[in-house]
Parts: C-alpha cells; structure tokens; sequence
C-alpha cells in the first residue's frame, strides 16, 4: 500500500494560456533586440574612439613633419605625385601606419587598403595653394604653422565621404565648394556615426583641427552653420581666401 505522503494530487495542473505564451515570446523578442542595439552601439562606440584616435596620431605627425621641415606641413597630391602624398610622408612618424591611415568606419576601407589611399582627408584651404592663371601662387598661403591665426579654430582633416574616390590622389577636400550643404557633404562623412539620414543631417563625425584638438560635432549643426553662410573649413582671422 503506498504510503499517504507519496499520493499523486488530483488537483488539476495549470497549463500556459496563449496569451501568456504570446506574452513570454514578446518579452524574449524585446530582450533580444535591446541587446542586438546594445551590442550594434558598443561597436559604433569603438569604431568613433578608434577613429578619433587615428585621427590624434595623425595631428601629432602633421606638427613633428612640420617641425622637420621648418615649419611646412606635407603636400597633398594637388601639388604633389601620387607617391608624395601627405600621408605617405607621415609613414615613419606612425606605428600600425594602415590602421591609422583607415577609418575602422568606412565602408571603402578595404579598397582604400588595397589603393593605398586613405579614409582621411586634408582641408584644401591650408594644403592646396592657390595658383592663378599663369601658374604662380596668389592669395594668402596657409600650409606653415605659423601662418595660421587661429590654429584651435581651424580645420585640419576630416573624415571622407563614402563618394570620394579610394586611390591616393584623393587626399584632401574642396573647401571652396564647402558654401552649401551639398558641397560639405561630397567630401566630409558629416554623419559617419550614428543615425542615417537622406540628407545627412543626422548623427556626427570626428574633426581634426590644427592645435590637434579632435571634436566629434553633430551633422546638424555642421547643416545649420553652412546653411547661414558659414564656410566651416575656412579659416578664421584670413582675409583673401575665396
């Protein structure tokens, strides 16, 4: 005879309803997601902190050419043939010189890998000099250091836009053009981290300027500068400059 305290209950056994199941799966489903997104911006994180770092490493090599060099920054390929361009002439100041050369975010990495190019370009104002119509340079001449009145306020490099080509001639931008949003966005990744949009106005990007100083600044408000006239590759305090 089984003993009393090993009888099987007869009280019924509840089972889930469909709602509680369908309330399970959508709790599992919303974990999962946030942890997809989590997991998607970490990486979006990274990529921005390796990439304001390449752009760091960069600066500090633009100013020890510099002082090599008695004060001249490097020529970009305006001036310059392919093999001379300004980021091959920072080689031997950088250490893992492809990963810097590359942004971590850029879709075109690999090619630009394999082109040798660079996912970094120069601000056309200080590294391309302007040449008049019989080949001689005019206008006021910004590639030395000491040329530039406001270092802290200038632009340096940007990162390029997923248009600008993938082979070393396609080293620095072209500012003059920069006078609408459409211009700025031809050559600068204005929106490379965080969300897309049509029109580029959303997420940000990483800017290096002359003191060596790398800010990450809102595609906004890059949009809302330019639309009120305002050349942000320019640099202050110059006069002469188109």
């Amino acid at each position: 005879m089984r003993h009393p305290l090993f009888r099987e209950s007869t009280r019924p056994r509840r089972a889930f309803t469909l709602v509680e199941l369908l309330v399970v799966v959508a709790m599992i489903a919303g974990l999962a997601l946030l942890a997809v997104v989590g997991a998607r911006s970490m990486l979006q994180s990274s990529k921005q902190a390796a990439s304001a770092g390449n752009l760091r490493n960069l600066g500090i090599a633009l100013h020890l050419y510099a002082q090599e060099h008695e004060g001249r920054f490097p020529e970009t390929t305006h001036t310059q043939e392919l093999e001379g361009a300004w980021v091959y002439s920072l080689q031997q100041y950088l250490g893992n010189f492809d990963e810097v050369r590359l942004c971590p975010a850029d879709p075109n990495r690999l090619q630009r890998l394999k082109s040798k190019g660079t996912s970094y370009i120069l601000n056309s104002y200080i590294f391309v000099p302007q040449i008049g119509p019989f080949g001689d340079t005019i206008g006021p001449q910004l590639n030395r250091l000491q040329s530039i009145p406001e270092p802290s306020q200038t632009l340096m490099a940007v990162i390029c836009s997923d248009r600008t080509g993938t082979g070393p001639g396609n080293d620095h931008t072209h500012s003059n053009e920069w006078n609408s949003w459409q211009g700025v966005c031809r050559d600068a990744a204005v929106d490379r981290f965080g969300r897309a949009s049509a029109d580029h106005s959303q997420g940000r990007s990483s800017y290096l300027f002359v003191d060596g100083r790398v800010e990450s600044i809102p595609a906004g408000e890059l949009k809302r500068k330019t639309q009120a006239g305002v050349n942000v590759a320019k640099p202050p305090g110059v006069k002469g400059l188109p």
